[in-house]
């Protein structure tokens, strides 16, 4: 096991992840690395911002991968928050205190089939291990089912576009609960017929489920009324979502 280490790092970039040119609730917060910590893609880590009023901290998955070596990142939604009003204060330059890697989210490496289900900013710990699987070239077979509100919330479209077509093994999967006019994809929220056909081949895979508890809790019936053992069942809750 990777041991936990405390480090100052400098925030080197602040990333839109909408999917539109004016959308600016998600973001990237990308740090450097100065210890070049080892962690595995689906972990998470610590950040603690020092102000003149306090002291505030959080957790966040990396949404970076392993295979990024120069750089850290996590990313969010910002809200009215403490923890997130001082986010919003961070200029280049400005220094954090990280706390990494902790947690076990992670990708067991004799599993060759894999179904993965989010929701909004809940994509962060996949982006990690899509990114750090296409990356290696390693082959397993992933299909990723991802829910939002509006077209323009989903988090990095791009990457996982560029992914899909460098990894053949790689599948996302995308529905709207507001589509616009022009969606052509699945509409409302992921249910059981949008598993049963996306992933047909269900009983053989191990599933990881992450985002705000109420989505995770109704996936979780979901797969259970497909009699998924929940051994075959990861989990991780971003709360306050």
């Amino acid at each position: 096991m990777v041991k936990m280490k405390k480090f100052e790092a400098s925030l080197l970039d602040i990333i839109p992840r909408g999917n539109c040119d004016q959308c600016f609730e998600t973001f990237s917060y990308r740090f450097d690395n100065p210890l070049n910590i080892q962690y595995k893609a689906g972990q998470y880590f610590f950040v603690t911002i020092k102000t003149e009023e306090g002291e505030y901290r959080h957790h966040f998955s990396f949404s970076s991968s392993p295979t990024e070596l120069d750089y850290i990142e996590f990313s969010t939604k910002l809200r009215d928050t403490e923890f997130k009003n001082a986010l919003r204060e961070l200029k280049i330059g400005d220094k954090v205190v990280i706390k990494a890697p902790v947690g076990e989210f992670t990708l067991d490496d004799s599993l060759d089939k894999i179904g993965m289900i989010t929701g909004g900013i809940g994509i962060t710990p996949f982006r990690s291990i899509c990114k750090y699987y296409t990356d290696k070239q390693i082959s397993k077979n992933i299909i990723l089912l991802y829910g939002n509100h509006s077209e323009k919330d989903i988090a990095f479209k791009d990457d996982f576009d560029k992914m899909q077509k460098l990894n053949q093994n790689l599948m996302i999967v995308h529905a709207i609960s507001e589509p616009s006019g022009s969606w052509k994809g699945y509409t409302g929220r992921i249910n059981l017929d949008m598993l049963k056909k996306e992933i047909p081949d269900f009983v053989e895979r191990q599933f990881y489920l992450s985002g705000p508890p109420g989505m995770v809790q109704a996936i979780d019936k979901l797969l259970l009324e497909l009699e998924i053992p929940k051994k075959q069942i990861k989990k991780e809750v971003f709360p306050r979502y």
